[in-house]
């Protein structure tokens, strides 16, 4: 069968109404469920809990046991060490089980099985993390999970091409970044008062990963035959990491932009205890940053739901993705301007507003630049390497700027104008208002 065939034969079966099996290659006209939603979403909880509370808590107090150094900077680099070979191995984990799953042929469908494994060995490496006591040994654990978070969410976060109609993107692409912000509380609140302890705090985040994810499991997903599968050789595999920018300057744009905003918006917040505690002095620092993140948590939950579903309705994303990124760039320009806790509280909500705004608008506006509908899993494992690795490189980058580039000042006047420069590579975009 040709490629114009089966696009055809797609779109023919995607008018089918909601519930039925999608097609593979469709663009989706059938509006998901308020049941497909809350799966989704409730996947997303487990994903984001399983994997910024190590980020946030777990892997940094472990990482410092094992170090026992008495410079903070020392352990800050330690920390970025680890979390910057998780994020090399995320360079090629995202893309290449995109390109898999793209072309996986099962009567489970293309996503279902790698949403299923990832979630496995996400868990399964977070339970074994938990008992690690040598830094060798827990960067390789770590590693791990990160390969199986990148597995899971470049499958999970396909489906919103595969499913979701543009008119709904905005929104659904929302609930990924409303719970990454009450994921991170929750996880947080329990294993500082619930899970108590290393191996039952991750464990604990590995057990709610695998209940959560498992209900978005039984949501319908389309089955691709063997006739409909595109050819799969190393050589076609290992070209298709390459997009040109030249050939789809959309999509070039839009990786762009996504790379300097996460950049800028990782800076900003990685190294915030350290800012309070350091840098502002702050009495209780420990209270502070609970504070400041609760504001930052608020906003952001705010912004990516509210902001997400205008952005659907008025049909406009790059008017929200320079307004997001230009709010990040005042809140750190604030920051490196005037470092204290009154401009910090501001900054926070600035920030979360217009991060929140950023990660509904831009997930949306990602899937509306993709060059071709049978790699939709491999394009956006591309794009989802510009939010994962800059996570994974900041503490190291940061902590580089801090002890030898200049200080906290320097860290969030780089923030600023990164930010800044994100907001302005969407400017050239065409496709997409």
């Amino acid at each position: 069968m040709t490629e114009p065939a089966i696009l055809a034969s797609a779109s023919s079966e995607n008018t089918a109404p909601d519930g039925a099996r999608p097609a593979p290659f469709a663009e989706p006209t059938a509006p998901v469920t308020g049941r497909w939603i809350t799966l989704f979403a409730l996947a997303w909880l487990g994903i984001w809990m399983a994997q910024l509370t190590p980020v946030q808590l777990l892997l940094p107090v472990q990482v410092e046991a094992q170090l026992k150094a008495h410079d903070w900077v020392d352990n800050v680099v330690a920390f970025g060490v680890v979390s910057g070979i998780a994020g090399a191995f995320a360079l090629l984990a995202y893309p290449l089980t995109g390109a898999l799953s793209d072309r996986t042929v099962s009567r489970f469908g293309r996503r279902r099985p790698w949403i299923a494994a990832g979630a496995l060995l996400f868990a399964g490496s977070l339970v074994m993390l938990g008992r690690q006591d040598g830094i060798v040994a827990i960067g390789a654990w770590w590693t791990a999970a990160i390969v199986g978070f990148c597995v899971l969410t470049a499958a999970l976060t396909a489906t919103i091409s595969d499913q979701v109609p543009v008119g709904q993107r905005g929104f659904v692409s929302g609930w990924i970044s409303a719970p990454q912000a009450v994921g991170t509380i929750a996880g947080i609140v329990l294993v500082t008062t619930v899970f108590l302890g290393q191996f039952t705090g991750y464990a604990s985040m590995a057990v709610l990963l695998v209940v959560l994810v498992i209900p978005f499991l039984f949501t319908k997903d389309a089955v691709l035959t063997r006739e409909q599968r595109p050819k799969l050789t190393f050589g076609e595999l290992l070209s298709g990491f390459w997009i040109s920018p030249k050939r789809f300057p959309d999509f070039g744009w839009t990786l762009l932009s996504r790379i300097l905003v996460n950049i800028g918006n990782a800076l900003g917040t990685t190294l915030l205890l350290y800012f309070l505690k350091y840098h502002v002095k702050a009495a209780d620092p420990d209270s502070s940053l609970l504070v400041l993140t609760l504001i930052y948590m608020f906003f952001v939950v705010l912004a990516s739901l509210f902001l997400g579903r205008l952005s659907d309705r008025i049909g406009r994303r790059k008017l929200f993705v320079l307004i997001s990124s230009a709010l990040q760039g005042i809140a750190a320009l604030l920051l490196a301007l005037f470092p204290n806790l009154t401009v910090a509280t501001v900054g926070a909500g600035l920030l979360g507003l217009g991060y929140g705004c950023f990660l509904s608008v831009d997930q949306a506006l990602a899937t509306q630049v993709l060059p071709d509908p049978a790699a939709r899993g491999k394009d956006l494992g591309i794009m989802n390497i510009a939010t994962a690795v800059p996570q994974a490189v900041a503490p190291l980058l940061g902590a580089v700027v801090v002890a030898y580039l200049g200080g906290f000042g320097v860290l969030y006047l780089a923030s600023g104008v990164i930010s800044v420069l994100g907001a302005l590579a969407v400017l050239p975009v065409r496709s997409v208002r």
